[in-house]
């Protein structure tokens, strides 16, 4: 059975050993950062991923933390990108995904919190001149309720606005459900629009748009079938079968459940808008400290945020 998962660092880890790929974890306190680099053209095709860096920040509980605790990731998150961004130009913010269906909503809840300045660069502020980085954003829609696709959209407005890189946020699906909502992925290799659940469309792309795309995921799913075989093979070993030895077995039996009905079906926990809420402002207030370096925290709350 091929499992699926937007993280690299799972894809790395049921890869096994494979040349062409560094990885290395820190920890920061309580937040574990690992990153992956995909360094051959081998290698990605192993993984199913674009050559490139793949930043994971992972909390456990990141929802349930306390406001420090999620400042302190917001702070990792800022940290991350600025090795990224391009020092300067104005940038596009992109939230994908379908404001409709919860599960689907992080990136257009993201631009909610977001700083928006490029129309406010020129404001006769003195305490605010020179200091801003102009920031646009737009959230597009789904194809299926817009009729455009997502980069056709975003390409029109990349030529008009000529930002000096896109960041384009969205839901992401993983291969472990304690993975929901407790790991950031950061990448600079860009993003296809829908590929969580297997609904891939025109890639994000630097070779699509023309410039520079920084992607921000955060697993949101995963996959029925998944969690089936993972029940399967504990119920293997408790009754003292050796899952390895009869993991084709489970692949079979997994493949006929979905030819059957689960087909493609994926899982999300059922407090989903409460979670969105709180990782979607942590990753805003990530995308405001990195985009606008000349301010101080203070500033940023004020000019964002009606309140802690």
């Amino acid at each position: 059975m091929q499992i699926r998962t937007d993280l690299a660092m799972e894809s790395r880890e049921l890869a096994g050993g494979l040349s062409g790929i560094s990885t290395y974890t820190l920890q920061h306190g309580a937040i574990e950062e690992t990153r992956v680099c995909i360094e051959t053209e081998e290698a990605a095709r192993a993984l199913d991923k674009a050559r490139g860096t793949y930043i994971t920040l992972a909390r456990p509980g990141l929802a349930q933390c306390l406001a420090g605790e999620r400042l302190e990731m917001s702070r990792a998150i800022a940290e991350a990108l600025r090795g990224l961004l391009p020092p300067n130009g104005d940038l596009l913010a992109v939230g994908l995904g379908n404001r409709h269906m919860t599960a689907d909503a992080l990136g257009s809840r993201v631009l909610e919190d977001l700083l928006v300045t490029r129309h406010l660069k020129d404001l006769p502020d003195e305490s605010l001149h020179g200091r801003l980085r102009g920031v646009c954003a737009v959230a597009p829609g789904v194809l299926g309720v817009t009729g455009l696709e997502t980069a056709e959209a975003v390409k029109g407005i990349v030529e008009h606005v000529h930002p000096a890189a896109v960041i384009a946020i969205d839901a992401l699906a993983a291969r472990e459900s304690s993975r929901i909502c407790t790991a950031i992925q950061i990448t600079d290799t860009g993003i296809r629009p829908g590929s969580g659940v297997g609904n891939h469309r025109a890639g994000l792309t630097k070779e699509t748009l023309g410039v520079p795309v920084i992607a921000i995921g955060v697993p949101m799913v995963v996959y029925a079938s998944v969690i089936a075989r993972d029940a399967l093979g504990m119920l293997l070993q408790d009754i003292g079968m050796d899952e390895a030895a009869h993991a084709q077995a489970v692949d079979t039996l997994i493949g006929k459940l979905a030819r059957q009905g689960m087909g493609e079906l994926v899982v999300t926990p059922r407090e989903v808008d409460e979670l969105v809420g709180r990782v979607g402002r942590i990753i805003a207030d990530g995308l405001n400290l990195a985009f606008q370096p000349h301010l101080s925290e203070e500033e940023i709350q004020l000019l964002s945020h009606d309140g802690p």
